[in-house]
């Protein structure tokens, strides 16, 4: 028998043993733990929307008319009037033809693909892919061509010399139905090339306009992961699209989340009406789980309408960014290539990530350390996040504790 107090002895040891931690107060600027108030430098709440009083009324009235729960998935009484006014919503933010809304983010992915694909079907991810992705891939039960991060050439190098199972066009064979669709005869021998928009860890943007140029040569489908691009990237939030000025084709699909810059909680995909309907009959995380509850639609729809409304947001989140993100790499730490409101700071080792992360807290700034196996061996960091709702003080604060703090821990 396994032995977990041992497991957890080695973990420890190591210097990855995680702990959870209790915040009594709401996911904002600031928060409470232990009775102390600290500053909330690594939460997803980009636009610090999900404590917004126009969110939290939006979710009340709600559940006021529908009750707390949904009391069953969508394919049986789950389905309400604010779930398809949510994938409505979400499809003209995105510019898609249709949506269909997951329980949350990770229950997407692993529907999404595991629906795309099978074992007659590859997959090239980025190594960098969030786990969700890789979890997805696995259960599909499809080969897995992982390619470097963000390389473009490599990619191109793993489509050019894995042909493709189903080649639906080429001299004198026109393209006579959709890419996700398989030609009579041939299962699910898809290629389908899946990238995070915004990688999670690194902060740094997929290099989306030469993915969708390789989609269209090796004629595969490309599926962005939009979790943290939604509501972030773009003139407007509408993701990594909007961000390269590309406009969205058949092929295009754009899963994300609502639990990030939306501030609520619930997983969601982009694409053309067959794809929805496709997906409604063989994906299995959307069929055989319980409907998001109706307060969290709400919450979501609310979000969205201020977000297309409301600019400043967005440019409070960008103008702390640049701001943080200078100042740190001007003290001398390693952010990599953050290009967003993700900024890593690199501290390689996993005893000396948590004792900064901890010196933090006494200086009262909650950062996480994060570890293997979220980030490969000698890769640990403190994952740094901004939020629009920062202020310059909270900003000049936080660099003043990382400068002190950094000199003691000799991380620069």
């Amino acid at each position: 028998m396994l032995n977990f107090r041992d497991e957890l002895d080695m973990l420890r040891a190591r210097g990855l043993e995680r702990k959870l931690c209790c915040i009594s107060s709401a996911c904002d600027r600031y928060i409470r733990i232990d009775n102390r108030k600290l500053l909330n430098l690594c939460s997803n709440n980009y636009l610090g929307l999900a404590n917004d009083s126009r969110i939290k009324n939006a979710a009340v009235k709600a559940i006021q008319k529908f009750g707390a729960g949904a009391g069953a998935s969508r394919l049986v009484t789950g389905s309400n009037i604010l779930h398809k006014r949510l994938e409505e919503k979400l499809a003209d933010f995105k510019k898609q033809e249709a949506c269909l809304v997951y329980s949350s983010g990770y229950s997407a992915n692993l529907g999404i693909i595991s629906a795309l694909a099978d074992r007659n079907s590859t997959v090239f991810s980025d190594r960098l892919n969030h786990a969700s992705i890789i979890d997805g891939i696995i259960l599909s039960r499809a080969e897995m061509a992982r390619y470097p991060h963000k390389d473009v050439a490599a990619l191109e190098k793993l489509l050019s010399n894995q042909p493709a199972l189903a080649k639906r066009s080429g001299p004198g064979k026109p393209v006579t139905s959709p890419p996700w669709q398989s030609e009579a005869g041939q299962g699910n021998q898809r290629r389908l090339i899946v990238s995070d928009s915004v990688f999670s860890m690194d902060g740094d943007i997929a290099p989306v306009p030469e993915l969708v140029d390789l989609a269209r040569r090796y004629d595969c489908l490309l599926m962005l992961d939009e979790a943290h691009a939604t509501g972030v990237l773009g003139k407007n939030g509408r993701g990594a699209l909007e961000h390269f000025g590309l406009k969205c084709e058949e092929r295009i699909i754009q899963m994300g989340t609502l639990s990030k810059a939306i501030g609520a909680l619930g997983g969601f995909v982009c694409g053309k009406k067959d794809l929805i309907e496709y997906l409604i009959n063989r994906s299995r995380s959307f069929i055989f789980s319980t409907a998001l509850p109706a307060a969290l639609c709400a919450s979501a729809i609310e979000a969205i309408e201020i977000i297309e409304k409301d600019s400043s947001l967005l440019a409070r989140l960008w103008e702390n960014t640049n701001f943080l993100r200078e100042g740190l790499r001007s003290l001398g730490f390693d952010t990599l290539d953050s290009q967003t409101p993700i900024i890593p700071i690199l501290t390689k080792e996993p005893k000396l990530t948590m004792e900064f992360s901890r010196r933090l807290f006494k200086e009262g700034i909650f950062v996480q350390g994060i570890r293997p196996p979220t980030v490969p061996e000698g890769s640990c960091r403190l994952r740094v996040t901004v939020m629009a709702a920062h202020t310059r003080k909270d900003l000049e604060f936080a660099l003043l504790k990382f400068k002190k703090i950094g000199k003691k821990s000799g991380i620069k």
